[in-house]
C-alpha cells in the first residue's frame, strides 16, 4: 500500500473515532438531561403538567359562628355571590369588559383596577370582580355566558348579625385583607382578595374562626376548556366561639343608651369569676356597613361623628371617677390606719387647706360623719381629710392594688390603661412642674385630678369589693369548639391578685355602699330592683370634664353638652352575697344618680328576675349545721362564692 493511501485511511480513521466520541459526548448529554428532567426533576415537572391539565378553585370556608352563654346565634353566614375572573387567557377584550360591565351596572374604571390589583399574583388565583350581587345579575351572568368566557360565580359565606348592631366593638367587622397584612399572613392560606378579620374578636380570634379552604378541582383540554371534574378537598368550618355575654343584658344597656341618645359605656361582670355578661359601647358601630367592604362616605361620617362611635368606650374610653372612687380612699385609709370605722370628721359643706376652700357637692354640709356614712352620702370632706391624711403615694398603692393604672387583659383591643397619679407620676409627666402639691392630694382622693379610668376598670374594682378582694381578670370567650362539639379552648377563672387582711374593711365600704341605694339620704336609690329580696349596694359619681367659671351659674341644661359632667354608678348585687356587678358610664350626663342609676337597675332587675324563675329549693340542712349553703364563714368580711355561671341563684 502506497504511504498515501495509508496517511489517508489514518485520517479518515481519526474523522470517525472523532465523530463517534461527538456522537457518544451529545448521547451522553442528552441522556444526563433526560435524567435530570424524569428523575431529579420529574415530580416537578409532573405538577407543572398537573397545573396544566388541572384547574382548581379555592373554595371559602364558613367562618366560626359566635354565640351568646346561653348558645344563641349572635353572628352566623349566608351564602353570597361574587363574580370571579379565572384568567386562563390573562387577556382583555375591550367587548368583553363592556358587556361584563353593563351586566353588573359597574363602571369598566373599576373593575379594571381590580384586575390590576391581583398583578403579581400566581395565575390560577381568580379576580374577584363583584361581590354578593342579586340574584337577578346571576341570572343575566349565566345567560350571556357565551359572551363572558372565564367568568364565574363563586358562593362564598358572608357573615349574618342576628342581632343587628349588639356587641358591635366587642364583635368587630371583617375586610380585605391588605397588602400590608398580607405580607404578614401565611401566604398558603391567604391571597389577594380574601376577607379577615379587622377588629374585635374578629380580629382577635382570626385563627379560630378562618377555618381552612377547600379546593375544587376541574380537568380541562390544552384550550383551558373544562371537560370533567375531579376529585376535591371540603373546606373546613372555623371553630365556633362561645362568649360569656348575655344577648337578654346586653340589650337592655345599648337600647337605654340609644333610647336616651346618650353617649357612654355600660359593664356587667360576675364577681366570682370575672365573665363579663355585658360590654356595651355607644354610639355603636353599623357592621352592615361593613360588609363587602365599608364605603368611603360611611367611614369619613363615623370618624367626623362627636360622639366617636369608633372607640370602644369600654376599654378605650378614660375618664375620671368622680366619687366611685372614694371606696379606694376608704379602703386606704382604714388599712393604713389612718381612720377607723367610728372616725368622724364634721362637714361644713367646705374644707379649708392652705389658702383654698374645697367645697363638698352638698353646700349646707353633711354635719358629723363616719366612714360608712360617708360613702352612702357621698361626702366630699370626710375623703379630703382621709387623702390628706394619706398622701398621694399611699393613695397610688390602693389604686393599683385595685387594678387602676394598667391593663385588665380582656381580650379586647387598644385597651388603655388610665392614670394613677403620685409623686414619681407627676416628676416623669412633668419635669418642668415636678413638685406634688398638697392640694392636689385632695382633688385625688375624690376622684378628680390627674386620676383616669375605663368603665372596665372600674367594674373590676366594684367586683373586688363584693366579692372580699380578689381581682379576677375579665374574660369574653367561654368557649371555642368544633363544628362537631369538640371543645378546643373552655374558660377558666384567673386571679391577678387578692387583697389580704382586708375582709372587715372591704364589708364595711360595701356596707356604705348598700346604704348608699337604699338608706333615706343615699345618692343612688334610683338604682333600687323590683326584685323581692334583693339588695343592691353601689356608688354614684360626678366627674367634673372642665372647671369654666363662666358657665357656674348657669342651669345644667344650658351648659354646652362637651363641658358637662360625665355621670357614673357603679354596684353589685345582692347584698347579702354578691353575684353580679355593674357599672354605667354617661359622657356628659351630669348625675350618676339620675342618669346612669337607673339602666343598672334594669340590667339587674332582669338578670334577677330569670334566677328566680329558674330558682330551686335548697336541701334542708340537718340539726345542727350552721354553716350557710356553700359552707362559707363570713366573719372576717368576705362575700361568700357564687354559684358559677347556669346555676341558680339561692337567696
Amino acid at each position: 500500500m502506497a504511504p498515501q493511501d495509508s496517511d489517508e485511511l489514518k485520517t479518515q480513521t481519526q474523522k470517525g473515532l472523532y465523530a463517534m466520541g461527538c456522537i457518544l459526548a451529545a448521547f451522553i448529554v442528552i441522556m444526563a438531561r433526560l435524567y435530570f428532567l424524569q428523575i431529579k426533576q420529574g415530580t416537578d415537572y409532573d405538577k407543572l403538567a398537573d397545573s396544566n391539565r388541572v384547574r382548581y378553585l379555592e373554595i371559602m370556608a364558613p367562618r366560626g359562628n359566635i354565640l351568646d352563654r346561653k348558645g344563641r346565634e349572635m353572628v352566623t353566614n349566608r351564602p353570597s355571590f361574587n363574580v370571579i375572573w379565572l384568567r386562563t387567557s390573562n387577556r382583555l377584550d375591550e367587548e368583553w369588559l363592556k358587556t361584563l360591565s353593563r351586566v353588573l351596572d359597574e363602571d369598566p374604571g373599576v373593575l379594571l383596577e381590580k384586575i390590576r390589583k391581583m398583578v403579581g399574583q400566581p395565575g390560577h388565583l381568580p379576580v374577584r370582580l363583584a361581590e354578593d350581587i342579586s340574584w337577578d345579575k346571576v341570572r343575566q351572568i349565566e345567560v350571556n355566558k357565551m359572551y363572558l368566557p372565564e367568568v364565574s360565580i363563586e358562593v362564598v359565606p358572608l357573615r349574618v348579625y342576628h342581632y343587628g348592631d349588639l356587641a358591635s366593638h366587642l364583635i368587630g367587622y371583617l375586610g380585605e385583607i391588605s397588602k400590608d397584612e398580607l405580607d404578614r399572613m401565611d401566604r398558603s392560606r391567604y391571597h389577594g382578595g380574601d376577607l379577615i378579620g379587622k377588629a374585635g374578636l374578629e380580629r382577635l380570634r382570626e385563627d379560630d374562626l378562618s377555618g381552612i379552604k377547600g379546593r375544587d378541582y376541574m380537568e380541562v383540554n390544552a384550550l383551558g376548556f373544562e371537560q370533567k371534574p375531579l376529585k376535591g378537598e371540603a373546606p373546613v368550618p372555623g371553630r365556633n366561639l362561645q362568649l360569656t355575654i348575655d344577648v337578654d343584658l346586653q340589650k337592655i344597656a345599648e337600647e337605654e343608651l340609644a333610647n336616651n341618645k346618650f353617649a357612654g359605656a355600660v359593664v356587667a361582670i360576675e364577681v366570682n369569676t370575672g365573665r363579663l355578661l355585658v360590654s356595651a359601647s355607644s354610639p355603636p358601630l353599623h357592621l352592615q356597613d361593613f360588609v363587602g367592604g365599608i364605603s368611603k362616605a360611611n367611614w369619613k361620617a363615623m370618624l367626623d361623628n362627636p360622639l366617636h362611635p369608633l372607640v370602644n368606650k369600654v376599654v378605650q374610653g378614660q375618664y375620671p371617677p368622680g366619687s366611685t372612687f372614694k371606696p379606694v380612699t376608704a379602703l386606704a385609709g382604714l388599712a393604713e390606719g389612718v381612720i377607723t370605722p367610728d372616725t368622724t370628721f364634721f362637714c361644713p359643706g367646705f374644707h379649708r387647706f392652705g389658702n383654698r376652700t374645697y367645697r363638698c357637692w352638698r353646700h349646707a354640709g353633711h354635719g358629723s360623719v363616719n366612714m360608712k356614712r360617708a360613702v352612702a352620702e357621698s361626702c366630699d370632706v370626710y375623703f379630703y381629710i382621709t387623702g390628706q391624711k394619706l398622701g398621694v403615694d399611699r393613695l397610688a398603692k390602693y389604686s393599683k392594688l385595685f387594678g387602676f393604672g394598667r391593663l385588665t387583659g380582656v381580650e379586647m383591643e387598644h385597651e388603655k390603661a388610665g392614670i394613677v397619679p403620685s409623686t414619681d407620676w407627676k416628676r416623669q409627666r412633668y419635669p418642668r412642674d415636678a413638685k406634688w402639691h398638697e392640694g392636689e392630694t385632695l382633688s385625688v382622693a375624690i376622684g378628680q385630678g390627674y386620676n383616669l379610668v375605663t368603665p372596665l376598670q372600674l367594674a373590676v374594682m366594684t367586683a373586688a369589693i363584693a366579692n372580699g378582694g380578689t381581682i379576677y381578670r375579665p374574660a369574653l370567650v367561654e368557649k371555642a369548639f368544633y363544628p362537631d362539639g369538640t371543645v378546643a379552648q373552655s374558660f377558666q377563672p384567673e386571679v391577678l391578685h387578692r387583697f389580704t387582711n382586708q375582709g372587715r374593711n372591704l364589708k364595711l365600704i360595701r356596707d356604705g355602699m348598700v346604704e348608699a341605694v337604699n338608706g333615706r339620704r343615699g345618692t343612688g336609690r334610683r338604682a333600687q330592683v323590683e326584685t323581692q329580696g334583693i339588695q343592691v349596694g353601689g356608688k354614684t359619681g360626678t366627674a367634673q370634664v372642665v372647671r369654666i367659671k363662666q358657665y357656674q351659674h348657669l342651669k345644667e341644661q344650658d351648659i354646652p353638652y362637651k363641658y358637662r359632667d360625665h355621670a357614673w354608678f357603679t354596684c353589685f348585687a345582692p347584698a347579702s352575697n354578691p353575684e353580679i356587678a355593674v357599672t354605667v358610664l354617661v359622657e356628659h350626663g351630669l348625675h350618676g344618680g339620675s342618669a346612669s342609676a337607673p339602666i343598672a337597675a334594669k340590667i339587674m332587675t332582669r338578670y334577677f328576675n330569670e334566677k328566680l324563675e329558674q330558682l330551686q329549693v335548697p336541701d334542708v340542712l340537718e340539726d345542727g349545721d350552721e354553716e350557710d349553703e356553700h359552707g362559707h364563714d363570713d366573719e372576717n368580711g368576705v362575700a361568700p362564692a357564687a354559684p358559677s355561671m347556669g346555676t341558680p341563684l339561692q337567696f
